[in-house]
């Protein structure tokens, strides 16, 4: 596996395609795509984080071959990506997730519930007068903890109260060339301390990502050791 931070150059923004691209979802998901694969084919073996906080966009990417930029658009920096990881290790971390929850009706199908807005239901179910509700950022926190702690379960780690920040809830929504209806997800973005409960998981989701919408920028976790 790689690891590489990909940074837009400033004359590539000019180009005209390019500029189109950033501040869309699915196209800057194509053009990820591009950098991380080698066959039009091939499936998805890639994570990456759309950073576009910073002067110009830039990418973290987890893959699983190095990059190719056969157009010039970037400033690539790729190392390999073989992380040591020991149980009961403390690490700092940042994460973009899409925080659903699975539920099946009573035909059985699956659907999956954002758990921010599965928070706000619950308030009204239970009769909740609006002006009673905690504030958004409250419940971005609280619901965001309970799912990743959750989460942590089934993927190695566990996270202690207050030691994780959760935050920019955000709805997203594009439509796909050829379609009418949109896809929507939302995401939140999470950063803090955690245990490692299991090394085995844990590499799991470092190289393969935690929770849905993998494909779109979601699910991959940066670690470091924490600075004493």
């Amino acid at each position: 596996m790689f690891i590489s931070r990909a940074q837009l150059r400033k004359e590539a923004i000019d180009y005209p395609d390019v500029a189109r691209l950033v501040g869309s979802e699915y196209q800057v998901h194509h053009m990820v795509w591009d950098l991380c694969t080698d066959s039009p084919t091939r499936s998805r073996d890639f994570l990456y984080r759309y950073r576009d906080d910073l002067v110009m966009p830039s990418f973290f990417i987890v893959s699983s071959r190095e990059l190719s930029d056969t157009r010039c658009l970037f400033d690539i920096e790729t190392k390999p990506y073989l992380p040591v990881i020991r149980r009961g290790q403390r690490l700092q971390f940042s994460l973009r997730a899409n925080p659903v929850r699975t539920k099946r009706d009573i035909r059985g199908r699956q659907h999956r519930h954002d758990v921010v807005m599965e928070c706000k239901t619950r308030l009204k179910e239970g009769s909740v007068p609006k002006y009673q509700w905690p504030g958004q950022p409250e419940l971005v926190q609280v619901a965001g903890s309970e799912w990743l702690a959750m989460k942590g379960e089934s993927y190695g780690f566990a996270i202690r109260d207050g030691d994780v920040r959760v935050e920019r809830y955000i709805s997203r929504a594009f439509v796909k060339p050829g379609r009418t209806r949109p896809v929507q997800f939302s995401t939140l973005d999470f950063d803090g301390l955690l245990t490692v409960t299991d090394e085995d998981l844990f590499l799991h989701a470092l190289y393969f990502g935690v929770g849905p919408a993998k494909g779109f920028g979601c699910g991959l976790m940066l670690v470091r050791p924490i600075r004493v």
